[in-house]
């Protein structure tokens, strides 16, 4: 047998996040993705939820010593080119991921603020916001809440699209690189994020898709990540990352009893 050489090696990206039982999100989603891009995924795992397209029924957090041995295993043997942050959990937690990466800011990441999940359940404990505002954002080279995560950081009410483009200035004014703030959640048939950069501000726009998504987050911040890794601009990461999860989500199908459709990756591709 064969093996390829070095220079025939992948890109690869690590996800740092929970585990989702049911298979679409979490860790799960963001290895499904890194695999759309031809990138060859590591993981930190945080949590082990016990979940399904109707609820989570059960968490249990890893030990932050399991969590930091985790991350400093993979760093030290494979040239990582982007992380991505999903669900943490606890402040402890929080705090110990950002001093295992804080000798990495060479690495590109990505910080999504994973604090409930699609069904409505609490996926975070105790003070987490504020952990999060205090030891991940000032680290983020992007930043990619959804509308509720923005006003739990923010401590205040989004309503409308101007006030969307304030919390994301609000957001990178708290340290973050760039923030994509995402739309989804105020009404209307189109659905508007946008990026605001130190330079630059950019919407992005697409039709709603009338389905109750699950994992989309995680998807997202993933495929972004997976685009950094393979050299793509924060921007151009970016925009792929939006098209990669509409033309998911178009594909999505129903693989359990509940309402939640699963985003299909691979097919997304």
């Amino acid at each position: 047998m064969t093996f390829p050489d070095a220079r025939e090696r992948p890109a690869i990206a690590l996800t740092i996040a929970g585990s989702d039982s049911g298979g679409g999100a979490g860790i799960q989603a963001d290895l499904r993705s890194f695999a759309a891009f031809g990138v060859h995924g590591l993981t930190a795992i945080t949590a082990i939820t016990a979940q399904n397209t109707c609820g989570v029924s059960a968490i249990q957090m890893v030990s932050q010593r399991l969590v930091e041995a985790q991350i400093k295993a993979v760093l030290d043997d494979f040239p990582v080119a982007a992380i991505k942050i999903g669900m943490i959990g606890t402040p402890g937690l929080c705090r110990t991921i950002s001093r295992a990466l804080a000798n990495h800011r060479e690495i590109p990441l990505i910080v999504d603020p994973v604090l409930v999940a699609t069904t409505g359940a609490s996926l975070a404990r105790g003070k987490m916001v504020a952990a999060i505002r205090r030891n991940l954002i000032p680290l983020a080279d992007l930043l990619t809440p959804n509308l509720p995560e923005a006003e739990q950081l923010l401590d205040r009410r989004i309503e409308s699209r101007d006030q969307l483009l304030d919390a994301a200035h609000e957001l990178r004014a708290a340290g973050a690189s760039a923030v994509l703030l995402k739309g989804g959640h105020l009404p209307g048939t189109e659905v508007s994020d946008v990026l605001v950069t130190a330079h630059n501000v950019q919407w992005f726009s697409h039709p709603r898709i009338d389905v109750e998504g699950h994992g989309t987050g995680c998807t997202l911040a993933a495929a972004i990540g997976a685009g950094m890794a393979t050299g793509s601009s924060l921007e151009t990461a970016v925009a792929g990352a939006i098209d990669f999860v509409n033309r998911a989500l178009q594909l999505a199908y129903r693989p359990g009893r509940g309402s939640i459709v699963v985003l299909d990756h691979l097919a997304a591709s």
